[in-house]
């Protein structure tokens, strides 16, 4: 029986690949699951338009986390933070404040997107590399000032 799957099948195949496999195994198993529906016209035409409206979010995607990458590498990002008398932060710089101070400024940013080794401990200029989907990466400068008391 040829049938279409509706996702990955471990063993079997990809989203919308068109495979031949047992009736009993269709019928019993595969369908029941909803990981497969019979390879009809209708349904093969179905996954075209499926397969057309994915790729078209996918391009619309990339093109939006490239213009983010774009506006985002060499900025410079300020951050005030309350400082002790011997110039320590009284709180690490974190993904977190990245993220939110990012965030202020108008841009989406996961801070599992920010790729930061440690907490910033110290007042000064620090490069921060931010990945995004599509194997995009941006470079951002985080320079921690002390907050005026």
């Amino acid at each position: 029986m040829k049938v279409l799957l509706l996702q990955d099948v471990e063993k079997l195949g990809k989203k919308f690949e068109v495979k031949d496999v047992a009736d009993g195994h269709a019928q019993n198993h595969l369908i029941p699951e909803g990981l497969v529906k019979p390879a009809t016209k209708e349904a093969l035409e179905w996954a075209e338009m499926q397969k057309e409206l994915q790729e078209k979010v996918a391009e619309e995607s990339l093109v939006k986390f490239q213009e983010m990458a774009a506006q985002l590498d060499d900025m410079e990002v300020q951050l005030s933070m309350k400082v002790g008398d011997e110039g320590q932060l009284f709180e690490a710089v974190n993904t977190q404040k990245i993220a939110d101070r990012l965030k202020e400024m108008g841009y989406a940013v996961k801070k599992s997107q920010i790729k930061l080794e440690e907490p910033l401990k110290e007042i000064g200029e620090f490069p921060v590399k931010l990945s995004f989907e599509h194997n995009l990466e941006a470079e951002i400068k985080i320079i921690i000032t002390e907050e005026s008391k």
